[in-house]
């Protein structure tokens, strides 16, 4: 575990040995079981998680409790509530383990800190929210334009692996669509 998170920055930036280590003391560890919480609504938000193993959704409850799916996070992605995070507010979110998840854990004085202290590292994070913003865009224009048959076809071409691994009923609320209409998407494929 320890060295995929060098390997994960290294795919940016590379590090000495010694800037590793620096990084890697910045960096805890966390487990948690299938239906487990890592952030939950009206909560601090400690950390910003990047997924060792396992499968998070981050979720908000609308007035009516109605749930709504923003994000989906596996291997190697990165996951919080950011705006309650960096504003060191309460959560308006919840991030649920969808399978059991071992997370790296990094805390906004730490991400501080490594920006501050190591410029690669703030070069990583830049390149990683960039790439974030521009999944989220992608995300809310396919929402906005795309037909139920090219939302569909968009997650299968980007994200393959989470077809396999969400349930239907998941996937089509982070869609947007009928269970039913996913279902018969599925079948055309």
């Amino acid at each position: 575990m320890k060295e995929m998170l060098r390997a994960h920055i290294e795919q940016v930036v590379s590090l000495t040995d010694e800037e590793y280590d620096f990084v890697r003391m910045h960096f805890c560890l966390k487990h948690r079981p299938k239906g487990g919480l890592l952030i939950t609504k009206s909560s601090p938000v400690p950390y910003v998680y990047l997924v060792i193993s396992g499968l998070l959704k981050l979720v908000y409850h609308d007035q009516t409790g109605r749930e709504h799916i923003v994000s989906f996070a596996m291997e190697e992605w990165w996951e919080t509530d950011y705006p309650a995070w960096f504003a060191r507010t309460p959560a308006s979110l919840d991030l649920y383990c969808i399978e059991e998840t071992h997370v790296y854990c990094l805390s906004l004085d730490g991400y501080q800190t490594l920006c501050a202290k190591v410029q690669k590292m703030e070069h990583f994070f830049l390149h990683k929210a960039n790439r974030g913003h521009m999944a989220s865009q992608e995300r809310i224009l396919s929402f906005l334009t795309s037909t139920p048959k090219e939302k569909y076809e968009l997650v299968l071409r980007k994200q393959p692996a989470l077809m396999q691994r969400v349930p239907k009923a998941m996937l089509a609320a982070y869609l947007g669509l009928s269970r039913e209409t996913l279902s018969r998407l599925w079948r055309q494929n």
